[in-house]
């Protein structure tokens, strides 16, 4: 079984290349973020031709997510219980046994905004439910664009970027918090394979971002122990930044051995 995320940046601008990307990597689950489409939007019946099933949370300009599958998903969710937030960040469904969570994180802004007080609420309650979820399911992914970098060897500059945004250390306990209830991040069993642009997951439109390699790792794939332990692979297909009108993300995809 393959699941993957992928923070696209516009499904309106995008389609095309997850169409192109499924084509010759057709995995079995593929979570969205940044759909920025609305409901009535979301292109149902192109997914369903290229072989996925869809369900979403989207709004329109901002946030927006989606999950597409292979198989029919199950007991689907569409926002953290009990957190009131107009912000569409959460999907989750159950397929094939699986129980896959997809979410879009916020960013913050900065330490100093009021959305980085938002940022570690919603934290949060995700962590809240979370511990829910893994009570009732135990072969579950949380995926998605975390927009937070773990460790200083997951940003192409640790003296620049220490202590600021997507890496200061209460957005990192916040993830800890995530990590401690269970979860492993499937990444660094996979790490010695990994080098140059396969070091990230994120490169700034600006300043020359994707040319300089002046990346990020903030799209995350977290597994309990009973998916850990089928885990076969763990990589970013950096392929897809090169692409003309790119996302400023690329697909991550985890591999398990399920029998």
């Amino acid at each position: 079984m393959q699941i993957a995320t992928w923070n696209v940046n516009s499904l309106n601008v995008r389609l095309p290349h997850i169409q192109a990307w499924l084509e010759k990597t057709p995995v079995d689950v593929l979570a969205l973020q940044e759909t920025k489409l609305t409901d009535d939007k979301f292109p149902i019946d192109d997914l369903r031709e290229a072989g996925y099933h869809a369900v979403f949370n989207g709004q329109k300009t901002y946030n927006g997510v989606a999950l597409l599958s292979k198989a029919a998903p199950q007991d689907v969710v569409h926002a953290l219980p009990g957190f009131e937030d107009d912000a569409k960040r959460v999907i989750a469904a159950t397929v094939d046994g699986v129980r896959v969570i997809g979410v879009y994180c916020p960013n913050g802004k900065d330490i100093d905004n009021p959305s980085y007080t938002y940022k570690l609420e919603w934290f949060g309650a995700l962590a809240r439910w979370l511990a829910d979820e893994l009570s009732r399911h135990d072969k579950l992914v949380l995926t998605g664009d975390f927009n937070i970098a773990p460790r200083p060897q997951d940003t192409y500059d640790a003296d620049k970027w220490e202590g600021r945004i997507l890496c200061s250390e209460p957005e990192r306990a916040a993830l800890q918090t995530l990590l401690d209830a269970g979860l492993a991040d499937l990444w660094p069993l996979f790490e010695a394979d990994k080098e140059g642009r396969h070091c990230f997951t994120w490169w700034d439109y600006r300043n020359g971002g994707w040319a300089r390699n002046a990346g990020l790792r903030i799209d995350h794939v977290l597994a309990t122990p009973a998916l850990r332990e089928v885990c076969t692979g763990c990589k970013a297909h950096v392929g897809e930044r090169g692409r003309k009108r790119p996302s400023d993300h690329v697909p991550v995809v985890a591999d398990f051995d399920l029998g």
